[in-house]
């Protein structure tokens, strides 16, 4: 039984999510006192909320993962290495990003990318979206893709237009094998991409929490999606939050449910993020937003930035490749290699950590 499942009233099990008690284990862990105030209700209802979810807990027998469970899943590290090697990429769409990625984004991993608006962040999320669909014949996984859009910023329009860009490059570069592949004819129209694209629109917080919730289920009903694209992850954390302490327990807990299940479905999580403002050594600099404390939570960082006209991504943190950079376009088609532009930007130049951005402007 899940938190949604619990047969208390709706609106608690709707803050209980909000709080960010997304297992019946860590609800029993809580206090009555901790419980109320979290949810702001009497104690006497925080206790018979934990009733009845120690009682769900028991009858489950969820008591916490027993230690035969816990060796079932133990591991030497010569087959994690084999496992890691064997693990597909999902093409980018630019070769010199794919490069700086070891392959481009990784399955049973989880991705952030982050950058200023109209770097290119939401079109980078459609292009894996549309790019994990690519056959196996012709060099993808063949898979679906769930995109959760927190902006609304996901254009089927832009969409569509990408999956004609895709389909455009596949016949270029697969002729032959095009002509001898009757059965993934079928597969490379536009609308076959966009029908294997399941969309979900989020529009606050406890939506978010709840979809993230829900797609252990949902996942485990379409075995065949191989990336979790979530554009963006902060939007309604940065909005609706005013405690901080627990905006990152909430956020935590999410990470690691994402973690969890990019490895148990082996498929790629991509986390889309904003930047901020920081005041540091006298000036105002951007960073990713949600704080030094989140950039724990996922295994891979590339940050998009501008450099005069053009577009780069910075690896600046990954646990087995070094800290590249690598120019990318957006085109018409998607995106693409670079290629030159003359149009004026706002340029941000990133520092040495690539951590911090310093703001200039373009004469």
């Amino acid at each position: 039984m899940e938190i949604a499942d619990l047969p208390i009233a709706t609106s608690h099990r709707a803050n209980l999510l909000a709080a960010g008690y997304s297992s019946l284990a860590a609800l029993s862990a809580a206090s009555p006192p901790r419980l109320a105030r979290d949810l702001s209700i009497e104690v006497h209802e925080a206790e018979e909320i934990l009733k009845v979810a120690v009682g769900a807990n028991k009858s489950k027998g969820a008591d916490g993962p027993s230690t035969s469970s816990v060796l079932k899943g133990v591991q030497n590290a010569w087959d994690m290495l084999s496992d890691e090697q064997s693990r597909r990429h999902i093409n980018t769409g630019s070769a010199d990003l794919n490069n700086i990625l070891g392959g481009g984004i990784h399955c049973k991993e989880v991705t952030e990318i982050g950058g200023v608006p109209g770097v290119g962040k939401t079109q980078l999320g459609i292009q894996l979206a549309i790019n994990v669909q690519i056959p196996v014949e012709y060099g993808g996984l063949g898979g679906k893709a769930v995109y959760i859009d927190t902006e609304g910023s996901f254009m089927v329009e832009r969409v569509y237009q990408i999956a004609e860009g895709c389909i455009s490059d596949i016949l270029e570069y697969f002729p032959h094998c095009h002509d001898k592949a009757p059965a993934g004819q079928e597969k490379l129209k536009p609308e076959s991409f966009l029908a294997d694209i399941y969309y979900f629109r989020i529009c606050s917080y406890t939506e978010q929490i709840a979809v993230i919730n829900y797609l252990e289920k949902f996942l485990g009903e379409h075995k065949d999606v191989r990336i979790v694209i979530i554009d963006s992850v902060t939007f309604h954390f940065r909005q609706d939050f005013d405690d901080m302490a627990l905006r990152t327990r909430v956020l935590s807990g999410l990470s690691l449910k994402l973690m969890k299940l990019s490895k148990a479905y082996n498929l790629a999580v991509v986390l889309l993020n904003q930047v901020t403002t920081k005041f540091t050594e006298g000036s105002f600099q951007l960073t990713l937003a949600l704080g030094d404390s989140w950039s724990h939570s996922c295994t891979n960082r590339l940050i998009l930035y501008w450099n005069g006209n053009e577009r780069y991504g910075f690896l600046d943190k990954s646990p087995s490749l070094p800290v590249a950079s690598a120019p990318y376009a957006v085109t018409v088609k998607g995106v693409r290699d670079a290629v030159n532009s003359n149009s004026k930007r706002v340029r941000f130049l990133v520092m040495p950590s690539c951590v911090n951005w310093v703001l200039v402007l373009e004469q």
